[in-house]
């Protein structure tokens, strides 16, 4: 298995870099939380995004993709993590348009995800609620047949992007206790049919995430996305993929958190020496270092395996988010320290790569839900 960069991801990795570097993220990000605009980020930069292409590159040229796989989306999410970058491209792209990608109908892809590819629309998945704990099969929404529909009753949050969203993939239970893996179907719900209700989430990331509530909402039986009661294989694969691609966020942002904390260190003078001079940081700074390493290989492990389909995929998944869940954390507290009081403030932009570190470690589960998640898979 390749654990490096082809040519041409290679090159991608280079287009993404100076791409989202010219849209100034940490900037953006600052004067976003400073205006408690809870939207999360720019229209302006997102319709780039799209002109770009990377909103169709996870998915196959007959859904209107560009046929490309998840090797290439980690490439373009390390880049966005680098710089903080806050755009909505995991949740809308490929988290909620992998659901619509692998179970949903030429109806439904017509419909809802050609405009999500095509920069019209943005696609939220609804799945986590609050005793979940990324454990996906415990539903408690509730779907009863009603008619010639159903009936969703529930609450959902953290739902990532759905601040704005115009249509949610809602996980609900058709049938079964609320933590059984049989009895969970998805559900296509615009997000103004009536009982829904929006309430956006202000988070430490600054980033775009909401509590949706459903209150009697009625939906339409074209509105099942692939089969009733079976849900739960097509949102595990989603968020299979998602997991992947936030390990590979998370990778960029470990990687510009120790760029910047090595600049300092070779910057910085104290007793008359560079900081970088000291032997017990040069010795942090290559423990940083390994770990980063360590982080890579085990990102792109876990992306080929996905895009090869091969049995092991699922873990070197929880490897690779295990991996950058330790990682990220432990690059990020070691950053702040090395600043030193600086790194305290709020002027100085290193402890926004701690906040993003503490959020992104729990989101799909942290360390120990894959250390656990692989023991179980290993049959340990």
């Amino acid at each position: 298995m390749l654990l490096v960069l082809n040519e041409d991801q290679t090159m991608l990795a280079r287009t993404a870099r100076e791409f989202v570097a010219s849209t100034e993220p940490l900037a953006r990000l600052r004067k976003m939380r400073d205006k408690k605009d809870l939207l999360g980020f720019s229209p302006d930069v997102w319709r780039k995004i799209v002109d770009l292409g990377w909103t169709a590159m996870a998915f196959s040229e007959a859904d209107g993709g560009l046929g490309l796989g998840l090797s290439d989306v980690v490439v373009v999410t390390e880049a966005l993590g680098r710089l903080l970058a806050t755009e909505p491209f995991i949740p809308c792209v490929v988290l909620a348009g992998s659901v619509l990608a692998l179970a949903g109908t030429t109806e439904q892809k017509e419909t809802y995800l050609a405009p999500m590819i095509g920069g019209t629309a943005r696609l939220a998945l609804a799945s986590e609620e609050r005793k979940s704990r990324s454990h996906l099969e415990r539903v408690a929404l509730r779907a009863k047949a009603v008619g010639g529909g159903f009936e969703l009753t529930g609450e959902k949050t953290p739902v990532l992007g759905g601040n704005g969203a115009e249509t949610f993939l809602v996980s609900a239970r058709t049938s079964g206790k609320d933590d059984d893996g049989d009895g969970i179907t998805l559900f296509l719900v615009p997000s103004g049919t009536a009982g829904v209700t929006v309430e956006a989430l202000d988070r430490v990331d600054t980033r775009n995430a909401a509590t949706v509530r459903l209150n009697g909402v009625t939906v339409p039986a074209t509105a099942v996305v692939g089969k009733v009661g079976g849900g739960l294989a097509t949102l595990s694969a989603a968020v299979e993929r998602a997991t992947v691609a936030l390990a590979g966020e998370m990778l960029g942002t470990m990687g510009e958190a120790f760029d910047r904390t090595v600049t300092y260190l070779r910057e910085r003078e104290q007793f008359g020496s560079k900081i970088g001079s000291f032997q017990s940081l040069q010795h942090r700074a290559a423990r940083l270092f390994v770990e980063i390493e360590l982080t890579r290989s085990a990102v792109m492990a876990a992306a080929r395996a996905v895009d090869e389909g091969l049995p092991q995929a699922a873990e070197l998944v929880s490897v690779a988010k295990a991996r950058a869940s330790d990682a990220l954390s432990l690059v990020a507290n070691e950053a702040v320290q090395m600043h030193g009081g600086i790194g305290m403030t709020d002027e100085h932009d290193i402890g926004f790569f701690l906040k993003r570190a503490k959020v992104a470690e729990l989101t799909f589960g942290d360390a120990a839900f894959h250390r656990a998640r692989f023991a179980a898979l290993r049959d340990f």
